[in-house]
């Protein structure tokens, strides 16, 4: 047994990462019209050549961000057991 009790320190979820289509779109939507900021914008480091957004509240505070990689090739998903389907974020 060890005395590791960093896990007690968890609060709730850091971010969520989804998957887009057209950067531009993906950017005019949580910016433009949800009126997100944009927090951050890196590359997917496994992917360099695909852009990382990352969107929050005005000061980033973790459980408000809502990241995406966009991948405007990427074939429609389906479906599949244990996935995600539907999420919901709050927008003051």
């Amino acid at each position: 047994m060890t005395s590791d009790k960093s896990h007690q320190g968890i609060l709730g979820i850091h971010h969520i990462t989804a998957i887009a289509g057209n950067p531009q779109k993906n950017i005019d939507f949580y910016t433009g019209f949800l009126g997100l900021r944009l927090v951050k914008l890196t590359v997917n480091f496994d992917d360099p050549q695909t852009y990382h957004f990352y969107y929050g509240d005005n000061r980033g505070r973790p459980g408000t961000i809502l990241t995406f990689f966009p991948w405007q090739t990427m074939p429609k998903g389906f479906r599949g057991t244990g996935q995600v389907i539907i999420t919901f974020f709050l927008i003051p």
